[in-house]
């Protein structure tokens, strides 16, 4: 009867053990049968009833894209006690609404809700934490609700968390107002930001040069508006009011949007744009703006004229009252002195204020040079002469000479004194401006110095490879140009003659032929004098100078051989020396070998008589003489080789 009860119901079981403790129905052995149960069941009931569920707080995710909810719960029962279920709620609802359900028998979605067919559950129930994850595929912006799992084995635990969407905005447009007046005092709108598709709603704040504006300056006004699209994306516009300034003309200003996506927060900037800010003018300013220094005639002269306000006013320039340009930049080509003196120029705003301003240029110039005397000087020899060099100018001046490309000195006065030949020449004046280096010119003046001639190089002689004929030369210089005669002491030698002349140098040749000796003068003359050079000349100077080489043996004679004195010459006889002394040695060897054998044989007797007689037999007959001599005839040279005494002087 109590095993039945237990067998029913497990809850039934619990009573009928306590009632059986207390009445003593059942023997002490079914007592103890249902007392071991008892203990059994408290066991499993309490491992069974400790139940419990984890879920995130939120789960945060990109719009169309995956999001995956994760319930985590621990339990002891069997995977086929447990039911699990999720619903979802709309914020401010009060009920919620089942999406999926599953238990020990079945697994379904439900259907006819907003997540058919775009929902998954993948369920882990093997160990002890299991899980289960809901896939939301496609997720949109209605999607963000709060999620519920339910796991339920006996009892029910029950957890939630919240689906937030994002989607990143449009990059940031600004638009700038066309123009806004400075100095009225009133807030004006100067430029609006504009995001677009942004979930949540993003926030703009606005920078002028990297320095945030805040609502609160009185200055400063931010109008923020936000529009929700059909699509439940945001659209947020912010509109900036100011007060302008002058000086906000050259700021930048820009937009900054701060929106949210998962896990974080980010940051995008607009382009950094400038207003037009509009202003009256005040004043107007001129400058020289080429080129950047003194003006020189022949320049290229551009004067810009501006207005301080904005936009640009009507600039006009004049000069002496005549209207140059209406142009903000005045470009006068090629100036001269006379494009010197004041520009007016006048600037006229959108208000009819008009403005002026002036300036004064100064066109520089050089006039020629003027060297005094200015025409071709013909200075006499050894007198004096000084050459004054000037230019007019509107700058300070400097003088440098030259002569022939060298420098002399600096000066406007340059003084030759004690005339000679080589002061002649091509004097070159150079004026410039210190101040103006480009401004720079010159002049020149040619000196000549009138004098007695003066011979550079006298009587030179000249050979010439003719053996016949020598040229003499004779070089003078003077102004006028020298006559150069010539005079010989023997008429009939002259040849020919002829002259060159290089300015007032004058350069004459003469060939002669004569083998005696000769006078050779020559004489320079011009209007301021004569002078003279005169040479003598030997004979031996007019010969083309020879070599003789002679060599004389004992059982032969040869005749002189006569070699002309030129490198060529001397090179062959300087060969040929070399081998008569090696052939010298070779018979001087053999001489010796031809003495020792006849003194070995006994025929040559060993007393001093005998040697005496043996030396002076030798010399007469087997001595060879060799002579290169060029002041004696061949005749005296063979006659010394044949006789072996010398030729007397």
């Amino acid at each position: 009867m109590c095993l039945f009860s237990f067998l029913t119901s497990i809850d039934q079981l619990a009573l009928w053990t306590l009632w059986t403790a207390a009445g003593g129905l059942c023997s002490m052995a079914q007592w103890r049968l249902t007392l071991t149960l008892t203990a059994l069941y408290v066991f499993v009931w309490r491992g069974w009833a400790s139940l419990e569920v984890n879920m995130e707080d939120r789960v945060e995710v990109f719009m169309d894209e995956e999001a995956n909810i994760r319930c985590m719960y621990s339990s002891a029962a069997p995977a086929s006690s447990l039911t699990i279920q999720w619903f979802v709620r709309a914020p401010g609802v009060s009920n919620k609404e089942q999406i999926y359900y599953k238990d020990g028998n079945s697994e379904f979605e439900v259907q006819g809700t907003k997540f058919t067919g775009r929902i998954s559950v993948s369920n882990s129930l093997e160990t002890t934490q299991k899980n289960s994850i809901l896939t939301i595929s496609n997720t949109r912006l209605s999607d963000e609700l709060e999620f519920f799992c339910r796991v339920s084995v006996d009892a029910s635990e029950e957890g939630r968390t919240q689906l937030l969407v994002f989607n990143v905005p449009t990059h940031p447009t600004i638009n700038v107002v066309p123009y806004v007046s400075a100095g009225t005092q009133q807030l004006e709108k100067i430029a609006s930001c504009e995001v677009r598709n942004a979930y949540p709603a993003p926030n703009i704040t606005w920078y002028k040069d990297r320095t945030p504006l805040q609502h609160s300056d009185s200055k400063v006004k931010v109008k923020t508006t936000r529009t929700v699209n059909p699509s439940g994306l945001f659209t947020v516009k912010s509109d900036l009011q100011l007060e302008v300034e002058k000086q906000d003309k050259d700021a930048k200003f820009y937009c900054e949007v701060n929106y949210f996506t998962p896990g974080t927060q980010e940051m995008m900037e607009s382009d950094h744009i400038n207003i037009t800010v509009y202003y009256p003018t005040t004043e107007a300013t001129m400058k020289q703006e080429s080129p950047k220094g003194l003006i020189k005639e022949g320049d290229r002269v551009e004067i810009r004229c501006q207005g301080n306000g904005n936009p640009e006013p009507f600039i006009t320039f004049s000069y002496n009252d005549d209207l140059l340009s209406d142009n903000n930049l005045l470009v006068l080509n090629n100036v001269t002195r006379r494009n010197s003196g004041t520009y007016l120029c006048s600037a006229l705003d959108q208000s009819f204020e008009e403005s002026s301003a002036n300036l004064s240029i100064t066109v520089h110039y050089l006039d020629s040079v003027v060297i005094t005397p200015e025409k071709p000087v013909h200075l006499e020899e050894g007198k004096d002469l000084s050459l004054t060099c000037n230019a007019v100018s509107s700058l300070s001046t400097r003088a440098v000479w030259y002569k022939d490309s060298a420098y002399l000195t600096e000066g406007h006065v340059l003084n030759l004194q004690n005339a000679s030949y080589d002061m002649a020449g091509m004097y070159v004046c150079v004026i410039e401006a210190p101040d103006l280096p480009e401004l720079r010119r010159n002049n020149s003046v040619l000196v000549t110095v009138i004098g007695k001639p003066v011979i550079i190089a006298g009587v030179e002689v000249i050979p010439l490879d003719s053996e016949k004929l020598v040229n003499l030369s004779c070089t003078a210089t003077g102004h006028p140009a020298p006559t150069i005669i010539w005079a010989l002491s023997d008429e009939q030698a002259r040849v020919s003659k002829w002259i060159t002349k290089k300015e007032d140098e004058v350069l004459s040749f003469i060939s002669i032929s004569t083998t005696s000796d000769i006078t050779a003068s020559c004489e320079a003359a011009n209007k301021m004098g004569t002078v003279k050079a005169s040479r003598d000349i030997e004979a031996t100077e007019l010969k083309t100078p020879t070599t003789s080489i002679t060599s004389t043996t004992s059982t032969s004679t040869k005749a002189p051989e006569t070699i002309n004195t030129s490198k060529r010459v001397r090179k062959e006889g300087s060969g040929v020396i070399i081998a008569v002394i090696i052939i010298l040695i070779l018979l001087l060897a053999i001489l010796g070998s031809v003495l020792y054998f006849l003194y070995k044989k006994g025929k040559i007797p060993c007393g001093r008589s005998g040697k005496q007689d043996l030396t002076k037999e030798s010399a007469s007959k087997d001595d060879i003489v060799v002579e290169m001599k060029s002041g004696k005839s061949a005749e005296a040279v063979l006659l010394q080789g044949v006789n072996g005494d010398k030729v007397s002087q």
